[in-house]
């Protein structure tokens, strides 16, 4: 990705429009300034009912990306890795241990890991649930996304009893923010997917690097990867083309 950068807009994590405390977006009142994930969720199923017609693929939503951790790429999201198929499609390619990501536009990414016998588990609305795929997909489209993170993977046997022996937990037992935190962990065993899991001392060694339309290249900083992946996942949300307004806003 460094090598498209021809020109570089960076801003800092107290510059950043954030989610409310309590977990809700701001949709009345207008962004909210240097706002903390630290108590924050976010919900993975705004859009309850919304189905996809799989004979028009849906216009492209989410941007090209990466974190680093210092030097290091510990994410990265490519263009060849924003196809998305029916989950019925990908049934019969799942195997136990994989990470699958359900994403629709105007909702954040859900992610699941799936158990095999066509079921997954994942974070859904604040409990851990077992659920068949066509159920937690809900008409969303479907990847395969155990390369996204370059951390080591747990053997697949080791992520299905990650996964399964979290199944039923709510609310307060709760230790992720999200459904991508949650499957994330199953897969890696990072303390960084946890609430808490990093300790906030006033650095901010994280760097989610946006790729804009062209060659430009967008830089925030946070304390956190749980911090990072709140503000791609909240990006996701919304339209591409206003997510290239508001960081145009911003310079």
């Amino acid at each position: 990705m460094g090598n498209h950068v021809d020109k570089l807009a960076h801003l800092s994590y107290a510059e950043v429009p954030t989610a409310e405390p309590n977990g809700t977006d701001a949709e009345d009142d207008g962004a909210r300034i240097g706002v903390s994930y630290i108590f924050s969720t976010d919900d993975d199923d705004t859009l309850a009912d919304d189905r996809t017609d799989e004979r028009t693929p849906p216009p492209p939503h989410e941007l090209e990306c990466a974190v680093y951790h210092t030097a290091a790429c510990v994410y990265e999201r490519r263009a060849r890795d924003l196809r998305a198929h029916s989950a019925e499609t990908l049934m019969s390619k799942f195997v136990p241990g994989d990470v699958l990501e359900f994403v629709a536009a105007g909702q954040s990414p859900h992610w699941a890991v799936y158990i095999g016998d066509f079921q997954v588990v994942h974070l859904h609305r604040a409990e851990v649930k077992c659920s068949f795929v066509m159920e937690a997909g809900r008409g969303r489209r479907c990847r395969i996304v155990n390369h996204l993170y370059k951390y080591e993977p747990l053997s697949a046997a080791a992520v299905v009893r990650n996964a399964t022996e979290h199944v039923g937990l709510k609310e307060r037992e709760l230790s992720w923010r999200n459904s991508e935190c949650f499957a994330a962990w199953c897969k890696f065993g990072k303390r960084e997917f946890k609430m808490g899991g990093e300790l906030r001392i006033g650095k901010q060694p994280y760097k989610l690097k946006l790729l804009l339309d062209g060659r430009q290249v967008h830089e925030l900083e946070f304390q956190s990867l749980e911090d990072a992946i709140m503000e791609r996942r909240r990006r996701d949300r919304v339209d591409k083309p206003a997510v290239l307004n508001e960081l145009e806003a911003q310079r």
